[in-house]
């Protein structure tokens, strides 16, 4: 059955029908999955209390790996063995949520590529895990430019970037579905419309993708005119697809992700701030 043209994507659902038609590069059925990988893997800082579970679905296509994190229940490890081999077509059609999205991702990472595309290459200089992770955050909460007494919704709890919100002196509304209190103590809203009515501007990881979130979020701040600021491993070059569409910055981290070495790391930068746009990606380190 041929597909109608969409407009202008304003949802995700509306940038993989795009995708699916051939209006952004070439048509995903010429483009082949070569490998999958299903990566579960737990972080637990020293000294900290929570621990992280998290389950990576990978999909490499040509020089890019598509990225999408998912919980227990979405997609289990056999999915490595059934998505090798086959058109990335048939991936963007598959009925479970997490595999359409790294398909678009693998997608998007090949016609629309980060670095030549985002604002600001940045590196993130070798180290422990608690040091990368908190050098990081104080990026994503650097580039959101938090003024005092902000409230500050942050929608998937990362405790860094609690303590990082906290030290620019924004007031840290989170909200996780996992979580039930941060690490200082402060209790986790799991209901998202709450914090979304109360900030001034929002934080969310860009695993409100792989939940199916990410459009009520885009929704909210598009209706209350707030800025958002999106923290991306998963879907990274998807989310860069609604900057200005909703998306205020982006701090992009595609695979290989900084949890997985102790090298260094790279993330690109998008931001809709014209005093910062010199329309060439530049490169420093944090």
């Amino acid at each position: 059955m041929k597909r109608t043209k969409t407009s202008e994507s304003r949802y995700v659902n509306e940038l993989r029908e795009k995708i699916l038609n051939g209006e952004l590069g070439p048509k995903p059925e010429d483009l082949t999955v070569t490998g999958a990988s299903h990566i579960y893997q737990t972080t637990q800082f020293t000294s900290s209390k929570n621990k992280y579970h998290n389950y990576y679905l990978l999909l490499r296509v040509e020089d890019y790996f598509g990225a999408c994190s998912h919980t227990h229940e979405q997609v289990d490890m056999r999915v490595a063995a059934e998505l090798s081999g086959i058109s990335l077509d048939t991936v963007l059609q598959d009925k479970r949520l997490p595999v359409q999205i790294a398909g678009m991702d693998a997608y998007l990472g090949i016609v629309k590529p980060h670095k030549q595309s985002c604002t600001k290459v940045v590196d993130l200089p070798e180290g422990k895990p608690l040091e990368k992770a908190k050098r990081r955050d104080e990026f994503i909460t650097d580039v959101t430019n938090i003024h005092p007494n902000e409230k500050v919704a942050l929608v998937g709890v990362v405790n860094p970037l609690v303590e990082a919100i906290k030290e620019r002196g924004g007031i840290c509304l989170p909200c996780d579905l996992s979580l039930e209190t941060t690490e200082a103590g402060q209790v986790v809203e799991r209901d998202m419309e709450k914090v979304l009515d109360r900030a001034d501007r929002v934080i969310c990881t860009a695993m409100t993708l792989g939940n199916g979130t990410f459009d009520r979020v885009l929704t909210r701040v598009r209706e209350r005119g707030i800025p958002l600021t999106v923290y991306a491993q998963t879907g990274s070059t998807v989310v860069a697809q609604f900057m200005n569409e909703g998306v205020s910055e982006l701090v992009a981290e595609p695979f290989p992700f900084s949890q997985f070495s102790a090298l260094t790391s790279r993330l690109y930068h998008y931001t809709t701030r014209k005093e910062v746009e010199n329309g060439h990606a530049s490169r420093s380190e944090y």
